[in-house]
């Protein structure tokens, strides 16, 4: 039997894993194969956060493939070196890999796959990230969507029910093939050291089995009322999936199948509101796929001469560490920094804060998010910033500024939220706990090491933005 080498990335599992069934289909010998080769990713290189969890989720494919008998090759690149200089030293006929669609990663990838076929390899990838590949849709005119609800209505027109692959439960044997060029995941993604990501492990589990306990959960339990238990901080309503379908250790379509499977047992409510997230990040691909610059530049033209305001460094650093004054602010910061994750609706808030508030661009915040997410996937991440700043797809109305007073009080009722992750406030009473500037004295003297009022006063920042937003409109649109 001879050997096809199924080339692993972002899609670390076993699974409804399309490569490593084209593999088995063919008749051939998987050999699995990671190579480390961060350099290529252009100018997002994996955030920090994000490799900390990919060596975790190696480790445990590693052992995966081990119970069925076979092994995890682990390799550094240059990719196409490595991938010929393999597939030359083990006899293997084909590379076979599930598609990625980053800018850099597009380009480089169809560099690889010319290179292969040229060299006389059956070098061939597949869709296993998405429910609709990014060029599956376009409106009538054949153009890209730019805003959500027309392209997921289309999507939804187009659906057919996911068909999910299960992972065999014994794999061909590599016995006899040379797998001693391979590296030691200590070598080439070495633990951090001092342990920073101690606290990621206390929410998430990553491999496969984790993923898959983490979708019973959410089935199990915050499905059920997700229309509206999403927005709220301090409970568990959100699925917390986004990591594992970042690194691929679950597919969209298992999970869409899932929750399709589960029936009346869901709410219509719930999941058609789930489905949409699902759509959303779908949404998210598909706009990083036509308008490659997004990840550095506005897609809404008019944001190019913006006055925002010159970089602060004072400013950045007291947002990214939690110390802006403002308290639910401050909680997702710093539930960020803890955890490598942050609810989405506090996203948003943070979000808003710097890019509204602050006036500072938004690449400030997408750079730093990029470093601290376990979740940071290029396309979700500049949509959701430059939906926040008002840049991007679907961003209107651009002028929205979020009052995080306000959001505090309506996803954070009671204070929980903000207590956990500002413990120095928890000792506040619920009105001076949102926004401990309006009560100074009770501030002063059970808070003192809290900062004492806000960055910006908050009417005063948003009516900056304002009258930044209001030079757009006398603009060409």
């Amino acid at each position: 039997m001879n050997i096809a080498l199924v080339w692993l990335r972002d899609d670390l599992r076993l699974d409804d894993q399309p490569a490593l069934r084209a593999a088995l289909d063919r008749g051939l010998r998987p050999l699995p194969v990671y190579i480390h080769a961060p350099e290529e990713e252009g100018a997002w290189v994996p955030g920090a956060a994000s490799l900390a969890w990919r060596r975790r989720s190696l480790a445990a494919l590693a052992d995966a493939l081990e119970r069925r008998g076979s092994r995890l090759l682990l390799s550094r690149g240059p990719t196409l070196a490595a991938l010929q200089a393999l597939a030359a030293r083990t006899g293997a006929e084909a590379v076979l890999w599930t598609r990625r669609y980053e800018p850099a990663i597009e380009q480089r990838d169809a560099h690889i796959k010319r290179s292969l076929r040229q060299a006389g390899l059956h070098a061939e990838s597949f869709n296993g990230a998405l429910l609709f590949e990014p060029w599956d849709l376009a409106t009538r005119q054949g153009d890209p969507y730019r805003v959500f609800t027309p392209f997921w209505k289309s999507a939804r027109a187009h659906w057919r029910a996911p068909v999910t692959w299960d992972a065999p439960a014994r794999l061909p044997a590599l016995d006899a093939v040379d797998l001693s060029a391979g590296e030691r995941l200590d070598d080439l993604l070495p633990a951090p050291r001092p342990a920073w990501d101690a606290g990621f492990w206390q929410r998430f589990t990553p491999g496969e089995d984790g993923a898959r306990a983490a979708l019973h959960a959410f089935l199990d339990g915050a499905v059920h009322g997700y229309a509206q238990g999403r927005d709220f901080a301090a409970e568990a309503g959100t699925s917390r999936l986004s990591p594992h379908l970042h690194h691929g250790e679950l597919s969209v379509r298992r999970i869409a199948a899932a929750v399709l499977a589960a029936g009346d047992a869901i709410a219509e409510a719930d999941r058609d509101r789930f489905l949409a997230e699902l759509g959303w990040r779908e949404f998210a691909h598909h706009v990083l796929h036509h308008y490659p610059r997004v990840p550095d530049h506005n897609l809404d033209p008019r944001f190019d001469d913006f006055p925002w305001a010159p970089a602060d460094e004072t400013q950045l650093e007291a947002w990214r560490h939690g110390r802006t004054g403002v308290p639910i602010v401050d909680a997702g910061m710093r539930e960020l920094w803890h955890t490598g994750w942050m609810h989405n609706r506090v996203r948003m808030v943070v979000a808003s804060w710097l890019s509204k508030h602050l006036r500072q661009h938004w690449r400030h915040g997408a750079r730093w998010f990029w470093d601290t997410l376990v979740d940071a996937d290029l396309a979700n991440n500049t949509q959701g910033w430059q939906w926040t700043a008002g840049t991007g797809a679907d961003a209107a109305p651009y002028f929205r500024v979020f009052n995080p007073v306000s959001q505090a009080r309506r996803f954070d009722p009671d204070g929980a939220y903000i207590a956990r992750w500002v413990p120095e406030l928890a000792g506040l009473p619920l009105p001076a706990r949102f926004a401990p500037w309006e009560h100074p004295e009770l501030a002063r003297r059970l808070a003192p090491a809290y900062p004492p009022r806000p960055q910006v006063e908050l009417a005063a920042g948003r009516a900056d933005a304002l009258a930044a937003f209001a030079t757009l409109r006398r603009g060409a649109p």
